[in-house]
Parts: C-alpha cells; structure tokens; sequence
C-alpha cells in the first residue's frame, strides 16, 4: 500500500479542513490524536485498550528508543510494529529536542551530534544522515510508517553561526 494523503473537507469559512492520510500499516483521519508511546509503550495501556478507544497511530520518540529498548533489539526483533504489538501507524520523532534539552551531555559538531546517555553515561555519535534513517523504512528503526524531520533546536538567544550549522546539518 502507498502513502497518500487526501483532503477530505475544507471549511469556508476558515482555514480548518479534514483529510486521510494512507500508510502501509492503515488510514488516519486528520487532525488526530496521537498517543505517545515515548519508548516503544504507552503507559499504562495496552495495545488492545488503545484500539478499543479508536486511536488510529501512536508516536514514538526516536532518541529514547535509540538509547532503550536500542535500535539493535528492535530491529532483531521483527521492527517497531512487532516490538510494539502495535499494527497500525507509528511515527518517530527525529529525537532533535531531547538532544538539546541535554545541553550538558551533548556536543554538536558538523559531522553530527556527540552525547552522553541521560541514563549511563555511554557515550554516543549520530550523523544527521544516521538521524534520517532512524525514520520510515530505514534499519535503525525497522520501518515506522512516518517521521518526525530531523530537526537541530536552538535557544531563541543563540549566535547567527549556530543557528546556520543547525540549518546545515538538515540540509
């Protein structure tokens, strides 16, 4: 099944409109409310609780799942879907902001990102190419159905040559 996106209603009044989005794992009719399931679960629900309700796709977070479960479990064992319990939807966020809001353990160069985990102090390199394939089809990850872009957040007070080699690095 291909990716389309189609838009379904449009208010005249305004700029508010409907649409469906089509992924290989389901439809989502936008807006929607995606639950986040941060590493790879939603707390406190189930997969089966989370259906029952009508949520049409969950958002995981790319960062943590890098770091916990790891991108080595997930992809040994059968992808995020299999790992997840989860047949419909998933999007990954890019992780940029847990990256900068780790000031002190992270260091961002023109190659990519070096960091320390928050969790163990293991250290770590990730190129923006690496981030990219942490997206759909791509093996860190094993095959969510949409991403986050990647993204480098910078503070509103930061020099103009930060914010260029930020720019830069998603280019």
């Amino acid at each position: 099944m291909a990716f389309d996106f189609k838009l379904t209603k449009k208010d005249l009044h305004s700029k508010a409109r409907l649409g469906k989005i089509t992924t290989p794992h389901g439809q989502i009719a936008t807006p929607v409310f995606m639950p986040v399931g941060t590493q790879a679960t939603v707390k406190a629900m189930t997969p089966e609780e989370l259906k029952d309700i009508g949520v049409e796709i969950l958002l995981s977070n790319t960062y943590h799942l890098y770091l916990r479960p790891g991108h080595e479990l997930i992809r040994d064992m059968g992808g995020l879907h299999q790992f997840m319990h989860w047949d419909r939807p998933i999007l990954t966020d890019s992780g940029g902001y847990q990256v900068f809001s780790h000031n002190e353990l992270r260091k961002i160069k023109e190659e990519g990102v070096y960091f320390q985990s928050h969790l163990d102090g293991s250290k770590h390199f990730l190129s923006c190419s690496q981030t990219c394939s942490l997206g759909p089809r791509r093996p860190m990850i094993s095959r969510s159905d949409a991403s986050g872009s990647r993204k480098v957040c910078v503070m509103l007070c930061s020099k103009n040559g930060y914010v260029r080699n930020g720019y830069t690095c998603l280019l």
